[in-house]
């Protein structure tokens, strides 16, 4: 165990864990100290990478990096045992990083839109007034039964991630919508054709 725990090509997936384990301690010490450690490296990440529809999450994206990181450690160690159980031995690290971090970014995808889609989303009151606004889907297609998400301006300014689906057709990702309707925890939504004079009307949002 101890050889296991010191081999030095299982370095790099036994720090992710470490990190892991660090994170999950000081956000949970942090929630009882009303601190969020957190909160100071999302002013420190790039404002291109925040915004971006992958992150436009309906739960904490410190979930993403602790998904990131365990997928990571997990499977470094799942290559590194194929291998030992094949050559009684394990590869050099450098080897495996990358092939362990793309398998590791394809599971948390996959996890990230899994949990998205659980997750229902919370409308307020102020988001009634939603109602009638333009907006454009910012994240996968949707169709009558399967929802994406929409970003829309409400009357103050203020930028809304909402849930939308058509009554009929299909809502392209990157397409312009009106939100005509509520239906328990999403809206139904009409794509506006580009020819029509209304799709200019976000902008002055």
């Amino acid at each position: 165990m101890l050889e296991f725990l010191l081999n030095y090509n299982l370095m790099p997936f036994h720090l992710s864990l470490l990190a892991l384990i660090l994170l999950s301690m000081v956000e949970t010490i942090g929630y009882y100290f009303n601190i969020r450690p957190t909160e100071f490296l999302k002013t420190l990440s790039p404002k291109k990478l925040t915004d971006s529809p992958l992150l436009n999450v309906k739960f904490s994206k410190t979930l993403i990096v602790v998904f990131l990181l365990m997928n990571f450690s997990f499977s470094g160690y799942f290559l590194q045992l194929c291998v030992f159980a094949q050559q009684q031995q394990f590869l050099p690290a450098y080897y495996l990083i990358i092939p362990a971090l793309i398998i590791a970014v394809f599971f948390t995808v996959f996890m990230i839109h899994c949990l998205d889609q659980v997750i229902k989303p919370t409308l307020t009151k102020q988001q009634v007034s939603l109602l009638g606004r333009l907006a454009t889907i910012s994240s996968g297609n949707a169709r009558p039964g399967f929802s994406a998400q929409a970003r829309v301006r409400d009357s103050f300014g203020q930028l809304h991630y909402v849930q939308v689906e058509p009554e009929f057709g299909e809502l392209e990702f990157q397409s312009q919508i009106i939100l005509i309707r509520l239906k328990k925890s999403h809206y139904i939504a009409k794509k506006i054709s580009k020819t029509n004079t209304l799709f200019s009307m976000e902008n002055h949002q």
